[in-house]
Formats: C-alpha cells, sequence, structure tokens
C-alpha cells in the first residue's frame, strides 16, 4: 500500500502548501505545472499500455467496454452524485465540507485510481499511484488557496478507498494469470492515456464510462486462453 500511502500525504502536503498561497497562484502558473503533470501522465500510461501481448484484446476490451459504459452511463451518475453532495452540503455546512466533498470525488473517481491501486496490489509497481500523488499534491495546492483547508480531509477517502482495491486485488493475484494482468494492465494504461488528454486539454475523453473495459480485459484474456486450449 505504498503508493496509497504516498497519495494521501502528497494531498495532506499540498493542502499545507496551498494554505500558504491563500491569496491565490497565476493561472498561468497553474496551467504550466499541470501541463507538466499532464505529459508525465501520458508517460506513466503509455508505459503501461506497451506491456500487452495481444493488441486485439486490448481494442475489444475498450470497445465493448465503452459500449457497457455508455449504456450504464458511469460519468452520468458519478457527475449527479457529485452535484447531489455538493448542494447538500452547499448550503449550509460551510466551506469545509464543500471542499472536502468536491475534492473526495476528484480524487477518488477515475481509472487512475483504480487502475493504479490495482496494479500496486498484483504486481507492488506503484509507479501509477506515485504519479497520482503529484497530480493530487499539485491539485490540492491550487484548491486549498481557493477552498481552504477542508481539502486536507480527502486524504482520508483516499487512502480508505484506494487501500481497499489494492488489498482486494492482492488477494486475487492468485486466481490472475500473468495474461490477463498484462492486458488489463495496457487497457488501463490507455485510461490513462485518457486522463492525461483531459488534464492536458487535447481532448476530452470520457474516461469513466470506459472504466468497464479494464474488466472486460480480464474476460477476454480468460475467454482466449480458453480458445487457444480448445484448438
Amino acid at each position: 500500500m505504498t503508493g496509497t500511502i504516498v497519495n494521501a500525504a502528497a494531498i495532506i502536503a499540498g493542502t499545507a502548501v496551498g494554505l500558504l498561497f491563500r491569496k491565490g497562484i497565476s493561472e498561468s502558473t497553474n496551467n504550466t505545472v499541470m501541463s507538466g503533470i499532464g505529459l508525465a501522465v501520458a508517460l506513466i500510461g503509455f508505459k503501461m499500455a506497451f506491456k500487452t501481448e495481444n493488441e486485439l484484446i486490448v481494442i475489444l476490451s475498450l470497445v465493448l467496454g465503452g459500449v457497457i459504459g455508455e449504456i450504464l452511463n458511469i460519468e452520468g451518475w458519478l457527475g449527479r452524485a457529485g452535484s447531489y453532495l455538493e448542494s447538500k452540503v452547499g448550503g449550509g455546512e460551510g466551506e469545509v465540507a464543500r471542499a472536502f466533498v468536491t475534492t473526495s470525488l476528484i480524487y477518488c473517481v477515475g481509472a487512475m485510481a483504480i487502475m493504479g491501486a490495482l496494479e500496486d496490489g498484483l504486481t507492488g509497481n506503484a509507479s501509477t499511484l506515485y504519479a497520482k500523488s503529484l497530480l493530487d499534491g499539485t491539485s490540492a495546492v491550487i484548491f486549498t488557496s481557493t477552498m481552504g483547508f477542508g481539502v486536507v480531509f480527502s486524504s482520508i477517502p483516499v487512502f480508505l478507498y484506494q487501500g481497499a482495491i489494492t488489498l482486494a486485488a492482492g488477494g486475487l493475484k492468485s486466481f490472475l494469470t500473468p495474461v490477463m494482468i498484462n492486458e488489463m494492465t495496457a487497457t488501463g494504461g490507455l485510461l490513462i492515456v485518457g486522463i492525461a488528454s483531459n488534464v492536458l486539454g487535447i481532448k476530452k475523453i470520457k474516461v469513466g464510462n470506459l472504466l468497464p473495459a479494464i474488466f472486460m480485459a480480464v474476460f477476454l484474456s480468460w475467454l482466449w486462453t480458453k480458445l487457444n486450449i480448445g484448438i
């Protein structure tokens, strides 16, 4: 769980730095720093994507996963949940609650949180969560400078949420073959590239609706292996 611990610590550190800049950070500085981090996130995603040994599985996973995600409208549900929570806390709960809810949703919801925690639990490689830590820590500085110290409390759900996924993945490790792990990692890597695209403002990609692709990669890898055995 090293990656999750670092992630939570980065949010706390970012909040501390943000408190020193309560007057705000210039938009130019914010854009430049976030662009740099976006490029780093893209690098992590591409490195993961290149682990595939069967591009067809990755392509089918993204297609089928995208169809499932659109049918379920995952991003729509997440957006409505966020709006509902903000409406409940925004009126009378104060800035602390608003900052907590807003940043918790941003830090916990997304392919990078899920894929990074899975990768950490399955392979012990926490590089994705380290990259997420840089992104979250930097954004925590920005959020804190505008919304206040309530941002620091989002480190708690991040620790619990990602930690639970990492531990669960470790328990499933014996059931997942190297082929499944490779293709799941590669598919998740492309989703992380999608996150980088969003951060860099290249093209808005509904990464949330592509999340089922990660699980489709496991199923298709299993099916592919079975079909090969039967031939």
